[in-house]
């Protein structure tokens, strides 16, 4: 059963799902830890909790911190490269904050706490004693936890704010581009040390490790758009991905395909693209399609 809408946990839970998403990269974990999260509200004595959101986001932020325990050790034995679960700009439950996708893998480098501290404080902007009693550490030390997170995570921050419709143009002439093999239009959207990480989770085909460098990339794309002229894929729809620009695709084999782009001084410095169906579950249903099994 949920809670009424007067329900200050009702109030808190867009705010709650994305700290916890933020927290882990999946939604489906967040939503476990919010729900965990309901429970222990339900069984709380309420007129004892001054503040509901700050004993709320306590109460997530530690759940996370224990989940996050085995969540790492899945990933150590995760098949290729782990991308976080791509969440389009039109979801409400992340709505707010303006983390992009680059930003979310760099908080995968930081210490389970350095992530706590950075996301609260710097993020949600929870005052610092009150992160340090979310995360039963000195006021002092959770400072220096949020500045070795902050100077982990400053190269991450674009310089200059893309405007969307560039992004978008950017994103559709580089389908059309990476679809077609077209070598001269690629070389002149991506950056010489372009990098590109794929995501299939062991689920569906995708490549095992990082494809660094643009020479290695033109040659990748070049032979897959020879390999697969007679099924090419369909662009679905252009999106925002975590705050980049990118799009939706049916690719070979009715995979669903989410890819982001990284771009940095007009050109794509990165190409993140998720085919893992477990992670695309939400994405299926924004456009209006069973997700690939």
């Amino acid at each position: 059963m949920r809670p009424e809408a007067s329900d200050p946990f009702e109030v808190e839970r867009a705010r709650l799902t994305r700290l916890a998403y933020r927290m882990l990269g999946s939604f489906a974990e967040a939503e476990d830890v919010v729900q965990s999260a309901w429970l222990r509200w339900q069984a709380a004595d309420r007129a004892a909790v001054a503040v509901p959101g700050a004993f709320l986001s306590r109460i997530v932020t530690r759940l996370c911190l224990d989940t996050m325990k085995s969540a790492r050790a899945r990933r150590e034995v995760y098949v290729g490269p782990w991308l976080p679960e791509p969440s389009l700009d039109t979801e409400e439950a992340i709505d707010g904050d303006d983390l992009t996708l680059t930003l979310m893998m760099a908080l995968e480098r930081l210490s389970p706490l350095e992530r706590a501290a950075f996301l609260l404080h710097d993020v949600f902007g929870v005052p610092l004693d009150e992160v340090a009693a979310t995360l039963g550490r000195a006021a002092p030390a959770v400072r220096q936890l949020a500045v070795r997170a902050r100077q982990h995570v400053r190269a991450e921050r674009p310089r200059y704010p893309l405007p969307p419709e560039e992004g978008e143009r950017i994103a559709r002439a580089f389908f059309d581009a990476s679809r077609s093999g077209d070598v001269a239009a690629l070389r002149g959207l991506l950056s010489e040390t372009v990098m590109m990480r794929a995501d299939g989770g062991g689920k569906v085909i995708a490549f095992l490790n990082p494809i660094r460098g643009i020479d290695r990339v033109l040659r990748l794309f070049s032979g897959l758009a020879r390999k697969y002229a007679g099924s090419p894929a369909t662009l679905l729809r252009t999106v925002r991905v975590d705050g980049l620009p990118g799009f939706v695709s049916l690719e070979r084999g009715g995979v669903l395909q989410v890819t982001a782009l990284e771009i940095r001084d007009g050109r794509i410095a990165g190409i993140y693209i998720t085919r893992n169906p477990d992670k695309l579950r939400r994405v299926a249903e924004a456009v209006a399609m069973p997700a690939a099994r």
